[in-house]
């Protein structure tokens, strides 16, 4: 029988991605992803409190490269994934963490200080282009952005 192994999150970055370089010049990106489940107030007055929780997001390639030139701490982002744990031994001790390889990431909104990361500048003042340079749609193609109001699209 087969199985599935997909993640779907939305939240905010929690810190800008590293990126860094594997020998034969492939990218991989990491970050921090919060998703905050919100709290409530029970019928009998009890408060519950917000939860968080961070998730460990890694992307390759062409998204990595990617991710380095558009997302910031603090922006809300779509992602779509599969979980993967890594197992490594450290000082004698066997030590483990769970990721998110990310397949698909989607800007969701851009807070106030990173509106206009990515766009080009208008030829004149009256001419203003509101479009990204093309990300990858897969790790060997490309496809065009498009922004609508905080939406960038989606790439994969």
């Amino acid at each position: 029988m087969a199985s599935v192994n997909k993640v779907i999150l939305i939240g905010n970055v929690g810190n800008d991605p590293e990126v860094r370089y594997l020998d034969r010049g492939v990218a991989i990106a990491t970050f921090n992803l919060a998703t905050t489940e919100r709290g409530y107030v029970m019928q009998n007055g009890t408060q519950v409190p917000d939860v968080t929780e961070w998730h460990s997001i890694v992307l390759w390639r062409n998204l990595a490269e990617w991710a380095q030139t558009y997302v910031r701490k603090s922006m809300k982002v779509y992602i779509e994934g599969k979980l993967k744990t890594r197992t490594w031994e450290k000082d004698g001790q066997i030590r483990r963490k769970t990721e998110v390889v990310a397949e698909t990431i989607q800007i969701l909104y851009k807070p106030e200080q990173y509106r206009d990361l990515g766009r080009r500048q208008p030829a004149e003042e009256t001419a203003i282009d509101d479009q990204l340079p093309e990300a990858p749609a897969t790790q060997e193609e490309e496809a065009p952005v498009q922004q609508n109001g905080g939406f960038l699209g989606i790439f994969r």
